[in-house]
This record gives C-alpha cells, structure tokens and sequence, in this order.
C-alpha cells in the first residue's frame, strides 16, 4: 500500500511542476475548414435598427433583421427583414428578403456592402386600399463597424420602390463565429 502511495505522491509532484506552464498556453479552437464556401443555410445571427423614412413628412422605423446564410460565398449573404413606420400617418408595415455582396471579410473594422431585394409592404388600411399590399424592389448601401467581439455597428441606406423612398438606419448587428 506504501509503494501505491509514494507512486501518487511521486506523479502529484510531477504534475504539479508541469502545471505553470500548462497555466500559461492559451487554447486557440481551429478556424472551420471550408466556412467560406458554398452555399449554407441557418440562423447566424440578427440585427436591430431603427430609422427615417424620408417620403413626406417622415416615419421612424423600427426592424430586425436575420443574417439566414451565404450564397455560394461567405460575402453573398441572405438578410429577410421586418420593420414598421410610425408617426406622421399611417402606420406602415414591409418585409424584406435581400442578397447583399460585403467587400471585405468579418473580421476587418469596417465592412462595407451592397445589396438588392424585394418588399411586401402595407400600411394600417390595406384590407380597404386595392393596391395594397404593394411589391418593391429595393437596393441597398451600408457599413458595418466593429464595436466589440460579438456585435457591429450598423448604418444603412435603403432605396426602396424603385427608389422612390428613401430611408437611412442606423443599429446593432451580432458577428458571425466561423
């Protein structure tokens, strides 16, 4: 039993001298082989904003937004969104599916991109208006900037209906992992 004793006490005290420098090493996990290819699809993050439309007198938008997946590459990526438009009016209501290309990769500080879409967009009397809802198709300009390891800055201008609206927004958007 001595000698089952001495060996633990004997491998205790090797361990023991090993661990400052086990303490010291940071785990870094490998980047995911092949993430920035081809087509995936998911829930890799979201976003919310808030803004101005400037057609009239001007709504304040309220949105969100869902970063759903790449498209062939990691730049082309899929964003559905919902928002709504109050004050000065009617209420307004728009869904949103669009591609956007960003220039650079995640993990630069800015990452600029462009975009194009389609909406679905009503307002609070559709049930009675025959044109409502209404199809637009929608383009897109923005930059994301880093704030921290988790979320980007987001400021973005919307041209939609065929660019006879015009809205800027400004919010929060989490960063993708790899």
């Amino acid at each position: 039993m001595r000698i089952v004793g001495t060996t633990l006490l004997g491998l205790l005290a090797v361990g023991a001298l090993s661990l400052p420098s086990a303490a010291a090493q940071q785990f870094s996990p490998p980047k995911s082989s092949g993430a920035g290819r081809g087509t995936r699809i998911g829930l890799f993050g979201f976003g919310v904003r808030t803004g101005l439309d400037f057609k009239g007198e001007g709504q304040l938008l309220l949105g969100t937004t869902l970063d759903m997946g790449n498209l062939f590459s990691n730049r082309v990526r899929l964003r559905p969104s919902v928002e709504v438009g109050v004050f000065n009016g009617e209420n307004t209501y728009v869904a949103s599916f669009e591609s956007l290309w960003r220039f650079t990769d995640d993990e630069e500080v800015a990452t600029p991109y462009v975009g194009t879409g389609l909406s679905l967009a009503g307002h609070g009397n559709c049930g009675v208006d025959p044109d409502c809802p209404a199809l637009w198709l929608n383009v897109v300009f923005g930059l994301e900037l880093h704030y921290r390891s988790t979320f980007n800055w987001l400021l973005e201008y919307h041209g939609m209906d065929a660019l006879r609206r015009h809205r800027i927004y400004v919010g929060f958007t989490t960063r993708r992992g790899n």
